[in-house]
């Protein structure tokens, strides 16, 4: 798989962003479902350039909705906990 593909997108919410200024520096990003862990750490090593030290992932189940009669459900999708090395940052999320 190529690495862009991989990836989707990062996950922004007050969660996150509680775990991204944490002492551990935890980012969330949104995945490709049959992605492995040795391919997102690849994905996130070449295309960001930084050292991935963990990688944790989860499968999050689509929620079922109404609106109005009508129920559908949401899609599932699988993210990805990924912790850096020391010193390093992301920099789409460098706040200087």
């Amino acid at each position: 798989m190529k690495y862009f593909q991989l990836i989707d997108r990062p996950l922004v919410t007050e969660k996150t962003n509680l775990l991204r200024e944490a002492a551990v520096k935890t980012y969330v990003f949104k995945v490709e479902k049959t992605a492995s862990k040795d391919e997102i750490k690849a994905a996130f090593e070449k295309i960001y350039d930084v050292n991935v030290a963990t990688i944790r992932t989860a499968i999050v189940r689509g929620k079922m909705k109404r609106r109005g009669m009508h129920m559908y459900k949401r899609p599932t999708y699988k993210k990805a906990f990924i912790s850096l090395k020391n010193g390093q940052k992301f920099p789409m999320f460098d706040e200087n």
